[in-house]
């Protein structure tokens, strides 16, 4: 048996847990819509953002929750929206 497994937490970085993590954990900025993703009904599904930390640009994607889909009228391109991001990697980062 392998000592180190033994004492290793288990790799469990679900999406659901990178979520909750950035909402406990992550810092705030601000961050505009650059584009938006609509699945076959015409629904806004995906949102594409911009933001900047320490002087550095960074664009990402983010698929709506459920909660989120239910005010995709908030998500127009060009509309400014709130970002929490990990400082340790600022390219992890999700729309609030």
């Amino acid at each position: 048996m392998n000592l180190f497994k033994l004492f290793r937490r288990p790799e469990v970085d679900t999406e659901e847990a990178r979520r909750t993590r950035l909402l406990r954990q992550g810092r705030i900025t601000d961050g505009m819509i650059i584009d938006v993703g609509v699945d076959a009904d015409d629904r806004t599904v995906i949102i594409y953002f911009t933001y900047q930390h320490n002087g550095v640009d960074y664009e990402s994607s983010h698929t709506l929750d459920d909660a989120q889909r239910g005010r995709a009228a908030d998500y127009p391109p060009g509309a400014t929206v709130t970002i929490r991001f990990d400082p340790r990697v600022p390219s992890n980062s999700i729309v609030v």
